[in-house]
């Protein structure tokens, strides 16, 4: 079993009320308060989890700077009160940051369940998917 630190542990309940709060904001037609305190929480959650180095060179290496730039852009305009553009550009901006992770979690999804819909969906991800 893994071993979590008490700041990671900090940090794992953050993240988790980040997330509910940004899924209660988007089920409640996307209330900018509710999404703004999701994206505070879930962003120091992650800080708490890895450490602020470690953070830091994740967001700002030089292959990721575009998704980082359009995830901090859209916490932005969603703390400026335009929820659905900010989400739109924060959703762009994780998929951008996260492409590569993708392939590996429905592998391992696909492999803790014989589901024949993820299976299917995870071989053919695995297939397709570039190292960039």
């Amino acid at each position: 079993m893994l071993s979590l630190s008490d700041f990671q542990r900090i940090g794992v309940g953050l993240v988790g009320f980040g997330l509910f709060f940004i899924l209660f904001g988007i089920l409640l037609y996307f209330d900018a308060v509710l999404l703004a305190f999701g994206n505070i929480l879930f962003l120091s959650g992650m800080v708490f989890i890895i450490g602020i180095r470690r953070t830091f060179s994740f967001f700002f290496q030089r292959p990721k700077l575009k998704g980082t730039s359009f995830f901090f852009g859209g916490v932005i305009v969603v703390l400026m009160r335009w929820p659905v553009l900010g989400m739109l550009l924060e959703a762009y901006g994780f998929i951008t940051l996260f492409r590569s992770f993708f392939p590996v979690a429905f592998g391992f999804l696909a492999s803790l369940a014989n589901i024949p819909l993820l299976s299917q969906l995870a071989q053919k991800t695995g297939e397709s998917s570039s190292m960039v």
